[in-house]
């Protein structure tokens, strides 16, 4: 497991999930209950993509050209918030999910992206990124529509 002593410039919004103590990050007994692997709640999957589309915004990044890579990003960062408490990067292996869901090296924003603009899921690209698009917002529909083979959104 990584870990990083570095201090970041871009402070979490009080109240967000990055503000809370490590100790808080972990799903409710009702997510654990009915969140099952590759499921994700309409509720939490819209609240990412209000996030990825505000950050975007705020950062000066920019969405990938091909919106699926896009959308099944935000669809994994849902579906992780869902099951684990904390929108940890899905374009990564991990040995134990929950450990590092708890450390929040990797959970989006990870450290690399807030400290040096490096997204490793191409979800937020800088300007001189070939692969950005012109891009800073994805609709809902969007990202349905291109996670149709994917299980589902649970309303």
């Amino acid at each position: 497991m990584q870990t990083s002593t570095a201090t970041c410039l871009l402070q979490p919004h009080p109240g967000s999930i990055l503000s809370a103590p490590r100790s808080a990050v972990r799903p409710s007994r009702s997510v654990r209950a009915h969140a099952k692997e590759g499921e994700v709640n309409s509720k939490s999957l819209e609240g990412m993509r209000k996030f990825s589309e505000q950050y975007a915004r705020r950062t000066e990044t920019y969405f990938c050209m091909d919106k699926s890579v896009t959308a099944v990003v935000i669809k994994g960062l849902a579906e992780h918030k869902d099951s684990l408490g904390a929108p940890l990067c899905p374009c990564r292996h991990y040995d134990d999910k929950q450990a590092e869901a708890v450390q929040g090296f990797w959970n989006c924003p990870c450290v690399p992206m807030r400290e040096r603009k490096e997204c490793h899921c191409m979800l937020f690209l800088t300007p001189d990124n070939d692969f950005r698009g012109e891009d800073q917002k994805i609709s809902y529909e969007e990202i349905e529509e291109s996670t149709a083979g994917m299980s589902g959104v649970q309303s």
